[in-house]
């Protein structure tokens, strides 16, 4: 595996790959490594030829009260993590290298990127959709893998790269979760013993509502409200939202049909978490 940190360099070696006629995977993230990002890893390695990860926690998508400070790192476990997974290029770029002193282009995806976390978050999809511009135009890949479990991010993204024309193939997978059903997150790290037992409920939350619907519940303020009294009841947090919306377009809907996302966005503690889970109206 090559450990590459400069633009330069990487579009350099990247250029030298498609010139040999490889075909690029790319997997971007923020490291501190686990298995959803191992699935990721995967199915690039089954797709393409070579398989590109990069680590880079973005400050643009971070607001002035957040935890990009104390986000978890570990690059040397992150990199023993790569090889094992067969990554044959790993960029770690510095904050200076991706935004130099004189950084002025922002990449915004409106109406998308200010529903749901966006409406609690200000700017973060902004700098989710910078970012990501930035390391597809480094990293050239043929298929961009990302993760259901960041539903509204796989969305914002894949319209950017439709409006934008990138020529690149977006592929969603499934979110890989622990035994007890919480979403793998980097995240996770931050909950204490209890805390990770309570974030487990959310899953359960969302499976309920699932149920709701696929048991004839056909109007989304039921639902929401049952989710939210299953949390309340089970596990005492705080609800930034609970939200059904339409699958494809994140429209709200105002009668339960087609395929729905169930997502929500709670605070365990000092940690807010996000999931979601999908059901089809038949």
């Amino acid at each position: 595996m090559r450990l590459i940190k400069s633009v330069r360099a990487m579009q350099k070696e990247i250029k030298r790959l498609k010139k040999s006629g490889k075909t690029i995977g790319f997997v971007p993230t923020m490291g501190f490594l686990h298995e959803g990002h191992a699935s990721l890893l995967r199915q690039s390695r089954k797709d393409c030829d070579v398989s590109v990860l990069s680590i880079f926690v973005n400050p643009k998508q971070f607001a002035p009260n957040e935890d990009l400070n104390k986000y978890p790192r570990d690059l040397k476990k992150d990199i023993s993590f790569a090889k094992k997974e067969g990554v044959d290029i790993m960029f770690h770029p510095t904050e200076l290298e991706m935004y130099p002193d004189d950084f002025l282009t922002h990449v915004k995806v409106n109406s998308l990127g200010g529903i749901l976390c966006g409406q609690f978050r200000p700017g973060h999809f902004e700098g989710v959709a910078t970012v990501v511009t930035k390391l597809v135009n480094i990293a050239w890949p043929d298929i961009l893998y990302l993760g259901q479990k960041d539903a509204q991010q796989a969305a914002v993204l894949k319209r950017m790269v439709e409006d934008l024309n990138f020529p690149v193939k977006v592929k969603v997978m499934p979110t890989i979760r622990e035994k007890d059903g919480l979403a793998m997150s980097s995240r996770n790290s931050y909950l204490s013993p209890k805390q990770r037992q309570d974030a487990a409920n959310l899953y359960k939350a969302l499976q309920h509502g699932k149920s709701l619907i696929e048991d004839g519940e056909r109007h989304p303020d039921n639902v929401i409200e049952s989710i939210r009294k299953f949390i309340s009841l089970m596990n005492p947090a705080k609800i930034d939202y609970i939200e059904c919306r339409d699958a494809l377009t994140f429209h709200p809907l105002t009668e339960l049909q087609g395929t729905i996302l169930i997502a929500l966005a709670v605070w365990i503690g000092e940690t807010r978490l996000i999931d979601n889970i999908s059901v089809r109206v038949k």
